[in-house]
């Protein structure tokens, strides 16, 4: 699971709920930084089991580059509600619905931002209509799905789900963990962070407050999502390829060539790996603002 550096939202943000026709989200909001001129909005995706805190150390620097930046837990994640034991809600057409209808609640056009299982969901949501979208980023976010690797670590989480509760998976998840693992949607594994805010008791609580059934489904959207990128390469959107220089889930060359079909900016974060909005969120939110200013 991803390792936001804290839970708490940076000055100047909040975290408030955003009301839309299809029910509440839990957001971070944070506007541009005080005397910025207002480039624009964005709106940020998190991935599988994670929520919109991985975003927390890009707002700062986006926000001075005068954007307002928008972190939404999907529904089912952490902070925004969902049914625990159905997963009907959480099928990939009705969560790009979802984004969607986050936009339109928002009330302006918006740069679109994916990590990870949130890049197919953005994908998802701009093949439903690309008109309320500025520019499309997919950062971590493969054309098809998972590795064979992480395909097995999210079959057998699933198998975890089937069979016992959130808590118990959560230790057992704890007493398996080493410090060399690679988290699917986090940083290199730290089988225990620091104290504070982004600490074990908030990954425990986030933990709790994921629905299950949203973790199975889209869990198993993850290792069997089709490759969407011939269509997506139709829409008349700019489009963004970022990665850090290491990844797991989707290998880099991958993505590179996901970059040439789509005809997408690309960037490669130096010292990141799949997550480098925690890894290197300066450099990474350099790179995002340099790439939503030329649209």
């Amino acid at each position: 699971m991803s390792r936001p550096p804290s839970f708490a939202p940076p000055p100047g943000a909040r975290a408030c709920r955003l009301v839309t026709e299809r029910g509440d989200f839990a957001v971070i909001d944070a506007p541009p930084a005080t005397g910025r001129p207002h480039k624009g909005t964005a709106l940020l995706l998190p991935g599988y089991t994670g929520s919109k805190e991985d975003f927390i150390a890009l707002h700062p620097h986006l926000a001075a580059a005068g954007y307002r930046t928008v972190a939404v837990d999907g529904r089912g994640q952490y902070e925004s509600d969902g049914p625990l034991d159905d997963e009907s809600p959480y099928a990939q057409v009705e969560l790009a619905r979802d984004v969607l209808a986050q936009v339109a609640a928002l009330g302006t056009r918006v740069h679109l931002l994916g990590h990870s299982l949130g890049g197919q969901i953005a994908r998802a949501a701009v093949l439903l209509d690309h008109t309320p979208f500025v520019s499309l980023t997919l950062m971590s976010s493969g054309p098809a799905q998972i590795s064979p690797s992480q395909q097995q670590r999210v079959k057998l989480l699933q198998e975890a789900l089937s069979l016992m509760d959130m808590t118990e998976v959560w230790e057992a998840m704890q007493a398996v963990e080493t410090p060399e693992d690679t988290e699917l949607d986090g940083r290199p594994g730290d089988p225990d962070p620091a104290p504070g805010p982004g600490g074990t008791e908030n990954l425990r609580h986030r933990w709790l407050r994921n629905s299950p059934a949203q973790l199975m489904a889209t869990g198993r959207q993850l290792c069997t999502e089709p490759d969407r990128v011939t269509e997506l390469s139709a829409v008349p959107l700019p489009k963004h390829v970022l990665s850090g220089e290491r990844d797991d889930t989707w290998p880099v060359p991958l993505l590179d060539d996901m970059a040439v079909r789509l005809a997408a900016h690309r960037t490669v974060v130096r010292g990141a790996e799949h997550s480098p909005n925690t890894d290197r969120p300066q450099e990474t939110a350099a790179a995002i603002a340099a790439f939503w200013d030329a649209c």
